[in-house]
């Protein structure tokens, strides 16, 4: 292995940084977007349950903004909803940008990582073809060892950065349909919330 990062050249560097940096950023959203982190299950029976026993105070409504990012979109509107509807759904809002802003942590950094890496790969394609045309010039083309090193460093930084940029795309893709899933399920409970606290629906038992 490290007599074929040799071969690739200097550019095999970046590539392997690259490389690096999209494996943690992968593991750490793994990590930070568990559902049951981002959406815990026991979280809204347990709202309704402090509802229905009006028990919704000061305190558990900081409890509740604390718990989850879930829990923070909905305690933005318990906070406000002395003050009616309007004033719970903008407040659900503005949480609910902040949140979206935390999940979608490092995504463009990954996302940058996928589109950069094949470029970085096919830079090292032509710094490689420069060098098989330079030896030609210099010695002819007699001599195959000489061209295949150049060849050899074009190939292998080439298939690096596919490499790295094939795994960093499916996991951008994969890791921005679930903060979209994730959004549209914390829509969803707000809206009901909303319409609970307000008497427009009947509260979930």
């Amino acid at each position: 292995m490290i007599e074929l990062i040799k071969s690739g050249g200097w550019l095999m560097l970046p590539i392997i940084l690259c490389s690096i940096a999209a494996m943690a950023i992968i593991g750490e959203r793994f990590w930070s977007l568990r559902k049951k982190k981002i959406l815990p299950p026991e979280l809204i029976p347990q709202i309704w349950k402090l509802h229905r026993e009006r028990k919704l105070d000061n305190n558990a409504i900081r409890s509740l903004r604390v718990s989850s990012p879930l829990g923070a979109v909905l305690a933005a509107g318990l906070a406000n909803s002395a003050h009616g509807r309007e004033m719970m759904r903008v407040s659900i809002e503005e949480v609910g940008r902040q949140i979206v802003h935390e999940l979608e942590r490092f995504l463009n950094t990954l996302g940058t990582i996928a589109s950069i890496a094949p470029l970085l790969g096919l830079l090292g394609t032509v710094v490689g073809m420069i060098k098989v045309f330079s030896a030609i010039m210099l010695h002819g083309v007699g001599d195959p060892g000489i061209l295949a090193g150049g060849i050899s460093e074009a190939l292998i930084t080439t298939a690096a950065g596919l490499t790295v940029a094939i795994p960093s795309l499916i996991f951008h893709r994969y890791f921005e349909r679930l903060v979209e899933e994730y959004v549209l399920n914390m829509e969803e409970e707000a809206l009901r919330l909303i319409d609970i606290i307000h008497g427009d629906r009947e509260e979930v038992k």
